[in-house]
């Protein structure tokens, strides 16, 4: 993802974790690369739940922390899509690999 946006790992990861903004020229590359609407990817409806049982009400100890997320089935299928690819890709450049070091002895 972040070649499409002709950026760095690190900044991609800012990205995605909120600590930067998307512009919208970004939110459309992404839109087309995953084959889906700038709004399926932008309207994400997050829902977190945090519940703190070590609390000084009451004497259970344990905290826990849950998140909820909403993606499209598309986006999912996508991902798995490039998960496979990536696999591959990583299968065949081993052996590859494995090839020359093999006619390099």
């Amino acid at each position: 993802m972040s070649k499409i946006l002709s950026t760095d790992p690190s900044n991609y990861s800012r990205k995605e974790r909120g600590q930067i903004g998307i512009h919208e020229e970004e939110w459309q590359k992404l839109a087309a690369a995953l084959e889906v609407s700038v709004g399926e990817i932008k309207d994400e409806k997050l829902s977190g739940i945090v519940h703190n049982s070590n609390s000084t009400f009451n004497d259970n100890s344990g905290n826990y922390y849950s998140q909820h997320f909403h993606i499209s089935n598309s986006i999912v299928e996508n991902l798995q899509d490039y998960i496979s690819l990536l696999k591959k890709e990583v299968e065949y450049l081993k052996e590859e690999n494995k090839t020359l070091k093999f006619q390099n002895k």
